[in-house]
Protein backbone atom coordinates (compact mmCIF):
# COMPACT_ATOMS: atom_id res chain seq x y z
CA UNK A 1 0.00 0.00 0.00
CA UNK A 2 2.87 2.35 0.88
CA UNK A 3 4.53 1.68 -2.48
CA UNK A 4 1.31 2.33 -4.38
CA UNK A 5 0.77 5.52 -2.39
CA UNK A 6 4.29 6.79 -3.23
CA UNK A 7 3.73 5.95 -6.90
CA UNK A 8 0.42 7.80 -6.90
CA UNK A 9 2.05 10.81 -5.23
CA UNK A 10 4.81 10.91 -7.86
CA UNK A 11 2.24 10.65 -10.66
CA UNK A 12 0.21 13.47 -9.16
CA UNK A 13 3.33 15.63 -8.80
CA UNK A 14 4.48 15.03 -12.36
CA UNK A 15 1.03 15.70 -13.70
CA UNK A 16 0.91 19.02 -11.90
CA UNK A 17 4.29 20.21 -13.09
CA UNK A 18 3.94 18.91 -16.65
CA UNK A 19 4.62 21.84 -18.97
CA UNK A 20 5.45 24.05 -15.95
CA UNK A 21 8.57 25.73 -14.61
CA UNK A 22 9.61 22.90 -12.26
CA UNK A 23 9.60 20.38 -15.13
CA UNK A 24 11.67 22.81 -17.21
CA UNK A 25 14.35 23.07 -14.54
CA UNK A 26 14.33 19.32 -13.86
CA UNK A 27 14.60 18.50 -17.55
CA UNK A 28 17.33 21.12 -18.20
CA UNK A 29 19.92 21.33 -15.38
CA UNK A 30 21.76 23.96 -17.42
CA UNK A 31 19.10 26.45 -16.34
CA UNK A 32 20.08 25.86 -12.71
CA UNK A 33 23.73 26.51 -13.57
CA UNK A 34 22.68 29.55 -15.57
CA UNK A 35 20.75 30.86 -12.59
CA UNK A 36 23.76 30.36 -10.34
CA UNK A 37 26.10 31.98 -12.83
CA UNK A 38 23.70 34.92 -13.22
CA UNK A 39 23.71 35.42 -9.48
CA UNK A 40 27.50 35.16 -9.37
CA UNK A 41 27.85 37.67 -12.20
CA UNK A 42 25.55 40.12 -10.44
CA UNK A 43 27.59 39.80 -7.28
CA UNK A 44 30.86 40.12 -9.17
CA UNK A 45 29.54 43.12 -11.12
CA UNK A 46 28.47 44.90 -7.97
CA UNK A 47 31.77 44.08 -6.34
CA UNK A 48 33.73 45.24 -9.40
CA UNK A 49 31.73 48.46 -9.57
CA UNK A 50 32.40 49.23 -5.92
CA UNK A 51 36.11 48.41 -6.28
CA UNK A 52 36.48 50.47 -9.45
CA UNK A 53 34.71 53.37 -7.82
CA UNK A 54 37.01 52.98 -4.85
CA UNK A 55 40.00 53.02 -7.20
CA UNK A 56 38.75 56.19 -8.90
CA UNK A 57 38.17 57.73 -5.49
CA UNK A 58 41.74 56.89 -4.50
CA UNK A 59 43.02 58.43 -7.72
CA UNK A 60 40.88 61.55 -7.32
CA UNK A 61 41.87 61.90 -3.67
CA UNK A 62 45.56 61.58 -4.57
CA UNK A 63 45.12 64.12 -7.36
CA UNK A 64 43.55 66.59 -4.97
CA UNK A 65 46.23 65.89 -2.35
CA UNK A 66 48.97 66.46 -4.93
CA UNK A 67 47.30 69.64 -6.09
CA UNK A 68 47.12 70.96 -2.52
CA UNK A 69 50.74 70.03 -1.86
CA UNK A 70 51.79 71.72 -5.10
CA UNK A 71 49.76 74.80 -4.22
CA UNK A 72 51.30 75.08 -0.74
CA UNK A 73 54.83 74.61 -2.08
CA UNK A 74 54.18 77.01 -4.95
CA UNK A 75 52.94 79.74 -2.65
CA UNK A 76 55.94 79.34 -0.36
CA UNK A 77 58.36 79.49 -3.30
CA UNK A 78 56.59 82.47 -4.86
CA UNK A 79 56.60 84.35 -1.56
CA UNK A 80 60.32 83.80 -1.03
CA UNK A 81 61.25 84.51 -4.64
CA UNK A 82 59.27 87.75 -4.48
CA UNK A 83 61.14 88.72 -1.31
CA UNK A 84 64.46 87.94 -2.98
CA UNK A 85 63.33 89.83 -6.08
CA UNK A 86 62.36 92.89 -4.05
CA UNK A 87 65.67 92.77 -2.22
CA UNK A 88 67.54 92.53 -5.51
CA UNK A 89 65.50 95.40 -6.96
CA UNK A 90 66.38 97.48 -3.90
CA UNK A 91 70.06 96.82 -4.64
CA UNK A 92 69.55 97.95 -8.26
CA UNK A 93 67.68 101.09 -7.17
CA UNK A 94 70.34 101.94 -4.60
CA UNK A 95 73.14 101.40 -7.09
CA UNK A 96 71.48 103.80 -9.52
CA UNK A 97 71.03 106.43 -6.78
CA UNK A 98 73.98 108.90 -6.99
CA UNK A 99 73.67 109.87 -3.33
CA UNK A 100 74.02 106.24 -2.23
CA UNK A 101 77.01 105.70 -4.48
CA UNK A 102 78.77 108.75 -2.98
CA UNK A 103 78.70 107.19 0.51
CA UNK A 104 81.84 105.60 1.98
CA UNK A 105 82.40 101.98 0.91
CA UNK A 106 81.32 100.30 4.15
CA UNK A 107 78.29 102.53 4.62
CA UNK A 108 77.33 102.19 0.97
CA UNK A 109 77.49 98.41 1.26
CA UNK A 110 75.21 98.47 4.30
CA UNK A 111 72.69 100.69 2.51
CA UNK A 112 72.69 98.62 -0.67
CA UNK A 113 72.46 95.22 0.97
CA UNK A 114 70.48 96.05 4.09
CA UNK A 115 67.37 94.09 3.02
CA UNK A 116 69.27 91.27 1.37
CA UNK A 117 71.48 90.66 4.38
CA UNK A 118 68.52 89.46 6.47
CA UNK A 119 67.18 87.00 3.88
CA UNK A 120 67.39 83.35 4.87
CA UNK A 121 69.27 80.90 2.61
CA UNK A 122 71.00 83.84 0.92
CA UNK A 123 74.65 83.03 0.09
CA UNK A 124 75.83 86.20 -1.58
CA UNK A 125 74.77 89.44 -3.25
CA UNK A 126 77.05 91.36 -5.56
CA UNK A 127 77.14 93.96 -8.30
CA UNK A 128 79.12 93.16 -11.44
CA UNK A 129 80.26 95.79 -13.90
CA UNK A 130 79.83 95.56 -17.67
CA UNK A 131 82.95 93.38 -17.94
CA UNK A 132 81.77 90.84 -15.36
CA UNK A 133 84.04 92.06 -12.53
CA UNK A 134 82.69 92.38 -8.99
CA UNK A 135 82.55 96.02 -7.96
CA UNK A 136 80.50 95.72 -4.77
CA UNK A 137 80.12 92.58 -2.65
CA UNK A 138 77.72 92.14 0.29
CA UNK A 139 80.24 89.91 2.07
CA UNK A 140 83.01 92.48 2.42
CA UNK A 141 84.37 95.88 1.54
CA UNK A 142 87.00 94.41 -0.76
CA UNK A 143 85.35 92.69 -3.74
CA UNK A 144 86.77 89.29 -4.80
CA UNK A 145 89.02 89.05 -7.81
CA UNK A 146 88.11 87.26 -11.02
CA UNK A 147 85.58 87.67 -13.77
CA UNK A 148 82.10 86.30 -14.07
CA UNK A 149 81.42 87.28 -17.64
CA UNK A 150 80.99 83.61 -18.63
CA UNK A 151 78.16 82.97 -16.19
CA UNK A 152 74.73 82.49 -17.73
CA UNK A 153 73.09 84.96 -15.36
CA UNK A 154 75.52 87.60 -16.70
CA UNK A 155 75.35 86.80 -20.42
CA UNK A 156 71.55 86.60 -20.45
CA UNK A 157 71.21 90.05 -18.86
CA UNK A 158 73.89 91.49 -21.13
CA UNK A 159 72.32 90.18 -24.34
CA UNK A 160 68.63 90.67 -23.43
CA UNK A 161 67.78 94.16 -22.15
CA UNK A 162 64.15 93.29 -21.34
CA UNK A 163 64.62 89.96 -19.55
CA UNK A 164 63.86 91.42 -16.10
CA UNK A 165 64.44 89.00 -13.23
CA UNK A 166 66.39 85.98 -14.47
CA UNK A 167 66.46 82.67 -12.57
CA UNK A 168 69.44 80.50 -13.47
CA UNK A 169 69.98 76.77 -13.44
CA UNK A 170 71.69 75.33 -10.32
CA UNK A 171 75.38 76.24 -10.24
CA UNK A 172 78.48 76.10 -8.08
CA UNK A 173 79.07 79.71 -7.00
CA UNK A 174 82.47 81.40 -7.06
CA UNK A 175 81.23 83.77 -4.39
CA UNK A 176 80.44 82.64 -0.86
CA UNK A 177 80.15 78.97 0.07
CA UNK A 178 80.72 76.36 -2.66
CA UNK A 179 77.22 74.93 -2.33
CA UNK A 180 74.72 74.48 -5.12
CA UNK A 181 72.85 77.73 -5.59
CA UNK A 182 70.39 79.39 -7.89
CA UNK A 183 71.27 82.85 -9.16
CA UNK A 184 68.71 85.65 -9.38
CA UNK A 185 69.94 88.53 -11.50
CA UNK A 186 68.78 91.90 -12.77
CA UNK A 187 70.30 94.14 -15.41
CA UNK A 188 71.95 97.44 -14.56
CA UNK A 189 71.33 100.06 -17.23
CA UNK A 190 73.34 103.21 -17.70
CA UNK A 191 71.70 106.60 -18.21
CA UNK A 192 72.27 106.32 -21.96
CA UNK A 193 70.51 102.93 -22.04
CA UNK A 194 73.69 100.88 -22.44
CA UNK A 195 74.54 97.78 -20.42
CA UNK A 196 76.04 98.76 -17.08
CA UNK A 197 76.42 95.43 -15.36
CA UNK A 198 74.41 92.95 -13.32
CA UNK A 199 73.08 92.74 -9.78
CA UNK A 200 73.18 89.08 -8.77
CA UNK A 201 71.87 87.23 -5.72
CA UNK A 202 72.79 83.60 -4.95
CA UNK A 203 70.12 81.58 -3.14
CA UNK A 204 71.22 78.34 -1.51
CA UNK A 205 69.47 75.33 -2.99
CA UNK A 206 69.09 74.04 0.55
CA UNK A 207 65.94 76.17 0.74
CA UNK A 208 64.21 73.87 -1.74
CA UNK A 209 65.57 70.77 0.00
CA UNK A 210 64.17 71.90 3.32
CA UNK A 211 60.84 72.83 1.75
CA UNK A 212 60.44 69.61 -0.20
CA UNK A 213 61.60 67.36 2.64
CA UNK A 214 58.74 68.65 4.78
CA UNK A 215 56.07 67.55 2.29
CA UNK A 216 54.37 64.16 2.76
CA UNK A 217 54.47 62.45 -0.62
CA UNK A 218 54.53 58.79 0.38
CA UNK A 219 57.45 56.32 0.24
CA UNK A 220 57.96 56.73 -3.52
CA UNK A 221 56.67 60.26 -4.16
CA UNK A 222 58.65 62.94 -5.90
CA UNK A 223 58.51 66.69 -6.38
CA UNK A 224 60.36 68.62 -9.06
CA UNK A 225 60.81 72.32 -9.70
CA UNK A 226 61.87 73.08 -13.24
CA UNK A 227 61.90 75.92 -15.70
CA UNK A 228 59.68 75.91 -18.75
CA UNK A 229 62.65 74.95 -20.94
CA UNK A 230 63.10 71.72 -18.93
CA UNK A 231 65.97 72.83 -16.67
CA UNK A 232 65.54 71.16 -13.28
CA UNK A 233 66.17 73.49 -10.34
CA UNK A 234 65.45 70.90 -7.65
CA UNK A 235 64.16 67.35 -7.45
CA UNK A 236 63.23 65.34 -4.38
CA UNK A 237 64.24 62.61 -3.90
CA UNK A 238 67.50 63.91 -5.32
CA UNK A 239 69.36 61.47 -7.59
CA UNK A 240 72.70 63.23 -7.36
CA UNK A 241 73.83 66.83 -7.25
CA UNK A 242 73.95 67.46 -10.96
CA UNK A 243 73.60 71.13 -11.80
CA UNK A 244 73.22 70.34 -15.49
CA UNK A 245 70.50 67.70 -15.13
CA UNK A 246 67.58 68.22 -17.48
CA UNK A 247 64.43 66.31 -18.25
CA UNK A 248 64.69 64.19 -21.37
CA UNK A 249 63.45 66.25 -24.30
CA UNK A 250 60.82 65.82 -25.49
CA UNK A 251 58.98 64.28 -22.52
CA UNK A 252 55.32 63.79 -21.80
CA UNK A 253 55.63 65.77 -18.58
CA UNK A 254 57.40 68.74 -20.15
CA UNK A 255 55.09 68.78 -23.18
CA UNK A 256 51.98 68.64 -21.01
CA UNK A 257 53.14 71.04 -18.34
CA UNK A 258 54.05 73.95 -20.62
CA UNK A 259 50.44 74.24 -21.79
CA UNK A 260 48.51 74.63 -18.55
CA UNK A 261 48.04 73.30 -15.05
CA UNK A 262 46.87 69.69 -15.06
CA UNK A 263 47.80 66.11 -14.35
CA UNK A 264 49.52 63.27 -16.15
CA UNK A 265 50.24 59.60 -15.43
CA UNK A 266 53.69 58.85 -16.79
CA UNK A 267 57.22 57.59 -16.12
CA UNK A 268 59.51 60.63 -16.05
CA UNK A 269 62.17 59.95 -13.42
CA UNK A 270 65.33 57.84 -13.71
CA UNK A 271 63.99 55.32 -11.16
CA UNK A 272 61.33 54.23 -13.67
CA UNK A 273 58.45 54.40 -11.16
CA UNK A 274 55.05 55.21 -12.71
CA UNK A 275 53.62 58.25 -11.00
CA UNK A 276 50.64 60.53 -11.11
CA UNK A 277 52.08 63.99 -11.79
CA UNK A 278 50.20 67.15 -10.92
CA UNK A 279 51.90 70.31 -12.12
CA UNK A 280 51.28 73.97 -11.44
CA UNK A 281 52.58 77.00 -13.28
CA UNK A 282 54.02 80.08 -11.61
CA UNK A 283 52.24 83.11 -12.95
CA UNK A 284 55.04 85.39 -11.78
CA UNK A 285 58.04 83.31 -12.91
CA UNK A 286 58.86 80.90 -15.77
CA UNK A 287 58.67 77.92 -13.43
CA UNK A 288 56.62 74.75 -13.15
CA UNK A 289 56.21 72.67 -10.00
CA UNK A 290 55.48 68.97 -10.48
CA UNK A 291 54.26 66.75 -7.64
CA UNK A 292 54.36 63.03 -8.38
CA UNK A 293 52.71 60.32 -6.29
CA UNK A 294 53.72 56.74 -7.12
CA UNK A 295 50.84 54.64 -8.37
CA UNK A 296 51.77 51.80 -6.04
CA UNK A 297 51.45 54.20 -3.11
CA UNK A 298 48.14 55.56 -4.37
CA UNK A 299 46.61 52.12 -4.71
CA UNK A 300 48.33 50.34 -1.80
CA UNK A 301 45.27 50.29 0.47
CA UNK A 302 42.97 49.66 -2.47
CA UNK A 303 45.07 46.69 -3.58
CA UNK A 304 44.94 45.12 -0.11
CA UNK A 305 41.17 45.56 0.07
CA UNK A 306 40.72 44.23 -3.47
CA UNK A 307 42.69 41.06 -2.72
CA UNK A 308 40.65 40.38 0.41
CA UNK A 309 37.25 41.02 -1.20
CA UNK A 310 38.25 39.34 -4.45
CA UNK A 311 39.32 36.19 -2.65
CA UNK A 312 35.90 35.94 -0.97
CA UNK A 313 34.16 36.43 -4.31
CA UNK A 314 36.27 33.71 -5.90
CA UNK A 315 35.25 31.30 -3.14
CA UNK A 316 31.55 32.11 -3.63
CA UNK A 317 31.74 31.95 -7.42
CA UNK A 318 34.19 29.08 -7.86
CA UNK A 319 31.44 26.57 -8.81
CA UNK A 320 30.37 28.77 -11.75
CA UNK A 321 33.67 30.24 -12.95
CA UNK A 322 34.12 27.83 -15.83
CA UNK A 323 30.81 28.69 -17.45
CA UNK A 324 31.37 32.38 -16.75
CA UNK A 325 34.71 32.29 -18.55
CA UNK A 326 33.23 30.49 -21.53
CA UNK A 327 30.32 32.90 -21.65
CA UNK A 328 32.63 35.91 -21.51
CA UNK A 329 34.82 34.43 -24.20
CA UNK A 330 31.85 33.89 -26.50
CA UNK A 331 30.65 37.43 -25.96
CA UNK A 332 34.12 38.74 -26.65
CA UNK A 333 34.41 36.76 -29.86
CA UNK A 334 31.00 37.95 -30.97
CA UNK A 335 31.80 41.58 -30.20
CA UNK A 336 35.09 41.27 -32.08
CA UNK A 337 33.37 39.75 -35.08
CA UNK A 338 30.71 42.47 -35.09
CA UNK A 339 33.37 45.18 -34.87
CA UNK A 340 35.29 43.66 -37.76
CA UNK A 341 32.12 43.37 -39.83
CA UNK A 342 31.23 46.96 -39.09
CA UNK A 343 34.72 48.12 -40.05
CA UNK A 344 34.59 46.10 -43.28
CA UNK A 345 31.19 47.59 -44.07
CA UNK A 346 32.46 51.19 -43.73
CA UNK A 347 36.02 51.05 -45.11
CA UNK A 348 37.70 50.11 -48.32
CA UNK A 349 39.44 46.78 -47.82
CA UNK A 350 42.51 47.69 -49.87
CA UNK A 351 43.36 51.28 -48.89
CA UNK A 352 41.72 51.53 -45.47
CA UNK A 353 39.93 54.73 -46.51
CA UNK A 354 36.20 55.25 -46.16
CA UNK A 355 34.21 53.36 -48.77
CA UNK A 356 31.52 54.69 -51.08
CA UNK A 357 28.72 54.02 -48.59
CA UNK A 358 30.49 55.87 -45.80
CA UNK A 359 31.39 58.66 -48.21
CA UNK A 360 27.71 59.23 -49.02
CA UNK A 361 26.99 59.60 -45.29
CA UNK A 362 29.89 62.04 -44.88
CA UNK A 363 28.83 64.14 -47.83
CA UNK A 364 25.21 64.24 -46.69
CA UNK A 365 26.14 65.24 -43.14
CA UNK A 366 28.65 67.91 -44.19
CA UNK A 367 26.26 69.38 -46.74
CA UNK A 368 23.47 69.69 -44.16
CA UNK A 369 25.91 71.29 -41.73
CA UNK A 370 27.13 73.70 -44.42
CA UNK A 371 23.52 74.67 -45.18
CA UNK A 372 22.87 75.47 -41.53
CA UNK A 373 26.05 77.48 -41.01
CA UNK A 374 26.46 78.98 -44.46
CA UNK A 375 30.12 77.87 -44.42
CA UNK A 376 31.83 76.75 -47.65
CA UNK A 377 32.33 73.09 -48.48
CA UNK A 378 35.04 71.86 -50.84
CA UNK A 379 35.43 68.56 -52.66
CA UNK A 380 38.54 67.22 -54.39
CA UNK A 381 38.23 64.55 -57.08
CA UNK A 382 41.56 62.72 -57.40
CA UNK A 383 42.22 60.32 -60.27
CA UNK A 384 45.44 58.40 -60.93
CA UNK A 385 46.61 59.10 -64.47
CA UNK A 386 46.87 56.24 -66.94
CA UNK A 387 46.20 53.69 -64.20
CA UNK A 388 44.88 50.99 -66.54
CA UNK A 389 48.12 51.19 -68.50
CA UNK A 390 49.99 50.88 -65.21
CA UNK A 391 48.09 47.70 -64.34
CA UNK A 392 48.66 46.27 -67.80
CA UNK A 393 52.39 47.04 -67.61
CA UNK A 394 53.28 46.16 -64.02
CA UNK A 395 50.50 43.82 -62.94
CA UNK A 396 47.54 44.11 -60.60
CA UNK A 397 49.61 43.53 -57.45
CA UNK A 398 51.76 46.53 -58.30
CA UNK A 399 48.56 48.44 -59.04
CA UNK A 400 47.19 47.61 -55.61
CA UNK A 401 50.45 48.74 -54.01
CA UNK A 402 50.28 52.00 -55.94
CA UNK A 403 46.69 52.59 -54.80
CA UNK A 404 47.74 52.11 -51.19
CA UNK A 405 50.68 54.52 -51.54
CA UNK A 406 48.50 57.18 -53.17
CA UNK A 407 45.84 56.76 -50.47
CA UNK A 408 48.43 57.20 -47.72
CA UNK A 409 49.82 60.24 -49.50
CA UNK A 410 46.36 61.82 -49.65
CA UNK A 411 45.75 61.20 -45.94
CA UNK A 412 49.11 62.74 -45.01
CA UNK A 413 48.11 65.95 -46.79
CA UNK A 414 44.86 66.36 -44.83
CA UNK A 415 45.67 68.70 -41.94
CA UNK A 416 42.37 70.58 -41.67
CA UNK A 417 39.92 69.48 -38.96
CA UNK A 418 37.16 67.32 -40.39
CA UNK A 419 38.92 66.58 -43.66
CA UNK A 420 38.04 63.07 -44.87
CA UNK A 421 39.26 60.96 -47.77
CA UNK A 422 37.43 58.06 -49.41
CA UNK A 423 37.97 55.69 -52.28
CA UNK A 424 35.34 56.61 -54.84
CA UNK A 425 35.97 53.64 -57.08
CA UNK A 426 38.81 52.05 -59.01
CA UNK A 427 41.64 54.56 -59.14
CA UNK A 428 39.48 57.52 -58.08
CA UNK A 429 39.47 59.15 -54.65
CA UNK A 430 37.27 61.85 -53.17
CA UNK A 431 38.35 64.30 -50.47
CA UNK A 432 35.77 66.23 -48.42
CA UNK A 433 36.95 69.52 -46.82
CA UNK A 434 34.40 71.19 -44.52
CA UNK A 435 34.68 74.93 -43.78
CA UNK A 436 37.17 75.27 -46.64
CA UNK A 437 37.02 77.87 -49.38
CA UNK A 438 38.47 77.55 -52.89
CA UNK A 439 41.87 79.05 -52.04
CA UNK A 440 42.53 76.67 -49.15
CA UNK A 441 41.13 73.74 -51.14
CA UNK A 442 43.54 74.50 -53.98
CA UNK A 443 46.45 74.54 -51.56
CA UNK A 444 45.52 71.07 -50.29
CA UNK A 445 44.95 69.81 -53.82
CA UNK A 446 48.40 71.03 -54.87
CA UNK A 447 49.91 69.32 -51.83
CA UNK A 448 48.26 66.03 -52.84
CA UNK A 449 49.40 66.47 -56.43
CA UNK A 450 52.99 67.18 -55.37
CA UNK A 451 53.00 64.46 -52.71
CA UNK A 452 51.96 61.78 -55.21
CA UNK A 453 54.66 62.85 -57.64
CA UNK A 454 57.22 62.71 -54.82
CA UNK A 455 56.32 59.05 -54.28
CA UNK A 456 58.47 58.56 -57.38
CA UNK A 457 56.60 55.42 -58.49
CA UNK A 458 57.85 54.42 -61.92
CA UNK A 459 55.22 54.49 -64.69
CA UNK A 460 56.36 54.33 -68.31
CA UNK A 461 53.13 55.90 -69.56
CA UNK A 462 52.94 58.52 -66.82
CA UNK A 463 54.09 62.11 -66.69
CA UNK A 464 57.88 62.20 -66.57
CA UNK A 465 57.85 58.43 -66.20
CA UNK A 466 56.18 58.52 -62.77
CA UNK A 467 52.72 58.02 -61.38
CA UNK A 468 50.78 61.29 -61.18
CA UNK A 469 47.24 62.38 -60.40
CA UNK A 470 44.67 64.70 -61.91
CA UNK A 471 42.76 66.68 -59.29
CA UNK A 472 39.46 68.44 -59.80
CA UNK A 473 38.44 70.99 -57.17
CA UNK A 474 34.95 72.32 -56.48
CA UNK A 475 34.08 74.70 -53.70
CA UNK A 476 30.95 76.56 -52.74
CA UNK A 477 28.04 76.98 -50.38
CA UNK A 478 24.45 75.77 -50.41
CA UNK A 479 23.63 78.88 -52.43
CA UNK A 480 26.19 77.96 -55.12
CA UNK A 481 24.98 74.40 -55.75
CA UNK A 482 21.56 72.82 -55.64
CA UNK A 483 22.73 69.85 -53.60
CA UNK A 484 25.85 67.94 -52.65
CA UNK A 485 25.57 65.78 -55.75
CA UNK A 486 25.98 68.90 -57.88
CA UNK A 487 29.09 69.85 -55.90
CA UNK A 488 30.60 66.39 -56.42
CA UNK A 489 29.74 66.51 -60.12
CA UNK A 490 31.46 69.88 -60.39
CA UNK A 491 34.66 68.41 -58.94
CA UNK A 492 34.28 65.45 -61.29
CA UNK A 493 33.85 67.79 -64.28
CA UNK A 494 36.96 69.70 -63.25
CA UNK A 495 38.90 66.45 -62.99
CA UNK A 496 37.77 65.34 -66.46
CA UNK A 497 38.72 68.74 -67.81
CA UNK A 498 42.23 68.10 -66.45
CA UNK A 499 42.33 64.69 -68.10
CA UNK A 500 41.21 66.14 -71.40
CA UNK A 501 43.91 68.82 -71.32
CA UNK A 502 46.92 66.69 -70.55
CA UNK A 503 46.45 65.33 -66.97
CA UNK A 504 48.93 65.71 -64.08
CA UNK A 505 47.64 69.02 -62.67
CA UNK A 506 45.01 70.67 -60.50
CA UNK A 507 41.96 72.50 -61.80
CA UNK A 508 39.32 74.55 -59.96
CA UNK A 509 35.74 74.36 -61.14
CA UNK A 510 34.18 77.71 -61.91
CA UNK A 511 30.47 78.39 -62.03
CA UNK A 512 29.13 78.57 -65.60
CA UNK A 513 29.39 81.99 -67.19
CA UNK A 514 29.22 83.36 -70.72
CA UNK A 515 33.01 83.46 -70.92
CA UNK A 516 34.08 80.10 -69.54
CA UNK A 517 33.12 77.15 -67.38
CA UNK A 518 36.39 76.19 -65.81
CA UNK A 519 39.49 78.05 -64.71
CA UNK A 520 42.86 76.50 -64.08
CA UNK A 521 44.33 76.53 -60.61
Amino acid sequence: MAGRAEFSLREALLSRVKGGTIKLFLAHPAFIIFGGVSLALVMLSLCAFVLLQSRRDAFDYSTETSRNVALIAQRDIVRNLELYSLSLQAVVDGFQDPEVMRLPVSLRRQVLFDRAATAKYLQSVAILDATGRVTIDANGDVPPQGGFEDREYFTVQRDNPDVGLYISAPLRPRLGKPELSIALSRRLTNHDGSFGGVAVMLVNEQYFRDLFSGLALGPNGSITLFETDGTVLMRSPNDGENADFKLNTPTNLLAASIEDDGRLVSIESPDGIPRLYVFKHFAEFPLVLSVGLAQKDIYAAWTHRTIWIGSLMVVFGLAFIGLSVLFARQLSQRARAEAELQMLARTDGLTGLSNRRTLDEILDGEWRRAKRSGAPLSVLFVDIDWFKAYNDTYGHQAGDDALIEVALSIVRCLRRPGGRAARYGGEEFLVVLPDTGPAAALVIAEKIHTSVRQLDIQHESGANGRISVSVGVASGTSESFADVAALVKAADDAMYQVKSTGRDKVLLYAMPSPAHNLSAA
